[in-house]
């Protein structure tokens, strides 16, 4: 007898799960589940939510008050929420824009959106209404379900789109506690292929203007296997992702990740960040595993993390690169280690350290199950640093289906056989991989190649420097040299004996021609999901000029 479409995906599953800590088994042995028809909120999470009373999402708020939804029972209501929406004009197919913070209604209508067939355009509450133009325009946008609040940034927005508030009542809108009346059971409006879309993420532009990352019922969904594997998540977990919705992140391990290995997805909201805070919640509320940005990390290691015992299992950075000596205090205080990983919006998690394997210090670990890797020069021909490329035959499942609306960028990424991420990196000959940097980010001097981030790396392990980023600026003999944006911990001065004290102990720790040859203290733009701007830096680097706040190594007469 033929397997359906949830036997498929429960044996990928387990396969992965059996073999959390046997990457070279699971890696070779695994094989991507076969899919024509698949409705992942449908064939896998009300089957494994039926009769299931495991906390599938727990809310704790700031003030102490706490909500937990099990699995059953969001099911039922995913359901509920799925028929309302159809009363309100709903359709398979329709862009639905999604713009909420961390609240269980969050969770109920990514779920109902998918038993719809709807495709959903996740979107940060940090928009603008210019950005909220943008996606309603390019994103061709039928229903905005937004937060109350939110509202008023659609008052200029003329469209014909459907406006559901969520967390209170707008003038103009729909309410979402209206749902509570539809009917619980929901029939299919028909079946709904593994191909259709399903996602639809503008990226966060660090370069340009973002594109529009279009995925399937398959490529988020059943791709975030890897993702799972890569965390190491289990039935039972309570896994902790401090991200924001409306980015790929969130959807990575707020979502598909846990809810594939049948763990809790753990939610602590606030006004502000104290790592205290996260440190006593992680503590009382027995939270297994914790995925963090590295700005959050590098906050943590400002706190005496020993004065903590968390009964962490499994933590794991993602977003940016994590800094070497980020990772050595939080191992020397928990015993625990940091485990990188790389991976896009465009995909799942592609590249990463499994738990259970020998971690080398700097490396974002091998490919994980799914994905075959290769680097490609600037020939694209394999080598031993280069281009972090996926190979096309067979397409990996979690790859995204195109870039909407640029058929030429779509081409221009999976062209010859591969799909160009635009990252740079080595790999050593135990197939580990190292970060480099963006294609666009890495530069030559005195015709040596330059790695923003092992300059970086070196910076912050400086106490005084919460972020840095490196540029090429402009110079004369070398072409260019290495210039350091430098953000200060809060309280610091921006001194000219602070500068020489950071020239001297970037001296130290690299070598001649990776030296440091300027430095500016300064706020470090960013785009709206937290990443570093660094186009605008250069470009402002380019213009030329110097401010006030700029140092130069020849401006110390030693630099010791």
């Amino acid at each position: 007898m033929a397997q359906t479409p949830y036997e498929r995906f429960i044996q990928a599953r387990d396969f992965l799960q059996r073999h959390r800590l046997d990457y070279d088994t699971a890696y070779r042995d695994y094989r991507a589940p076969e899919l024509d028809e698949f409705n992942w909120a449908l064939d896998f999470f009300d089957v494994q939510a039926k009769g299931n009373d495991t906390p599938v999402l727990w809310v704790v708020e700031e003030d102490g008050s706490e909500r937990k939804i099990s699995y059953a029972d969001m099911a039922a209501r995913s359901s509920q929420v799925a028929n309302w929406l159809r009363e309100q004009g709903v359709r398979r197919g329709d862009r639905v824009l999604l713009m909420l913070p961390n609240r269980v209604e969050l969770w109920e209508i990514m779920l109902a959106g998918i038993k719809l067939g709807a495709v959903l355009v996740p979107t940060t509450m940090l928009v603008s209404p210019a950005d909220l133009e943008d996606r309603l325009q390019r994103g061709h946008i039928r229903h905005v379900i937004a937060q109350s609040s939110e509202t008023h940034k659609f008052e200029t927005l003329a469209g014909d789109y459907t406006r559901i508030a969520v967390g209170g009542t707008a003038e103009g809108w729909t309410a979402f506690t209206d749902s509570g009346r539809a009917d619980p059971q929901f029939t299919p409006d028909g079946m709904t292929k593994a191909t259709d879309p399903l996602l639809l993420y503008f990226t966060s532009g660090t370069t340009a203007k973002p594109k529009l990352v279009l995925h399937s019922q398959q490529s988020y969904p059943v791709g975030h296997l890897s993702t799972m594997y890569w965390i190491g998540l289990k039935q039972g977990d309570v896994h902790w992702n401090i991200s924001s919705p409306g980015w790929a992140k969130h959807a990575w391990s707020c979502f598909f990740a846990p809810w594939n290995a049948g763990a809790t997805i753990f939610v602590y909201n606030y006004e502000r960040f104290s790592a205290r805070a996260c440190l006593d919640v992680i503590c009382r509320c027995g939270v297994t595993s914790l995925c963090a940005p590295p700005t959050v990390w590098r906050m943590m290691i400002k706190e005496d993390l020993s004065a903590w015992k968390p009964p962490l299992r499994e933590l794991v950075g993602a977003g940016e690169p994590l800094n070497p000596e980020v990772i050595e205090q939080v191992e020397r205080a928990w015993g625990i280690r940091i485990r990188d990983g790389f991976g896009q919006s465009e995909t799942t998690c592609q590249i990463g350290n499994p738990p259970g394997q020998l971690v080398k210090p700097g490396s974002m670990g091998r490919p994980l199950p799914g994905y075959q890797v290769t680097l490609l020069d600037i020939d694209e021909q394999p080598a031993q640093e280069g281009e972090i490329s996926l190979v096309l035959a067979p397409s990996p499942l979690g790859l995204m289906l195109c870039y909407e609306g640029d058929e030429a960028k779509t081409a221009d990424v999976m062209r010859g056989g591969h799909y160009h991420t635009g990252d740079t990196a080595t790999v050593d000959e135990d197939g580990y991989y190292f970060y480099v940097g963006r294609n666009d980010d890495v530069f030559k001097s005195s015709d040596y190649r330059i790695s923003p981030f092992e300059l970086e790396s070196v910076l912050i392990e400086y106490p005084d420097v919460l972020e840095a980023a490196i540029v090429p600026s402009p110079d004369p003999l070398r072409l260019s040299v290495p210039k350091a944006f430098i953000t200060l911990r809060p309280g610091v001065e921006p001194t000219r004996e602070l500068a020489g004290a950071i020239f001297a102990f970037a001296r130290a720790r690299l070598s001649a021609y990776k030296r440091i040859r300027r430095l500016e203290f300064t706020e470090l733009p960013k785009t709206i999901s937290g990443k570093i701007r660094r186009v605008e830096l250069r470009k402002a680097e380019q213009a030329g000029g110097r401010t006030g706040t700029e140092y130069r190594e020849e401006d110390f007469d030693r630099v010791s």
